[in-house]
């Protein structure tokens, strides 16, 4: 249960990520709130995998996640622009995520 928590919690890092993009400086409302309510459960969600998970490894999976996750949204809107090299990288990070989860 730890595992998918973490994983979602990595999904809404992603989520708050964006919001915070989207509030400009905390200037718009509702991407504002989708920040905070995003966060709240992305930290919480951390902090449940942390009851049976190694901080380090639970922590890299959430930041990778979050990182990959955040990369292809901006890549999927055109906000980033989408080449070989960084699917390259992002699969290296799933990659990493996936190898820590199978050794753990």
């Amino acid at each position: 249960m730890s595992w998918f928590v973490l994983v979602l919690s990595g999904a809404l890092e992603a989520v708050w990520a964006t919001a915070l993009e989207r509030s400009e400086g905390f200037s718009r409302l509702g991407p504002s709130v989708v920040f905070l309510v995003a966060l709240a459960l992305s930290m919480s969600g951390l902090a449940y995998a942390l009851r049976e998970l190694p901080v380090g490894t639970a922590y890299a999976v959430w930041v990778g996640l979050g990182a990959v996750l955040t990369v292809l949204y901006a890549m999927a809107t055109g906000a980033e622009a989408v080449s070989a090299v960084k699917i390259l990288l992002l699969a290296g990070i799933v990659g990493c995520v996936i190898g820590l989860k199978v050794l753990g």
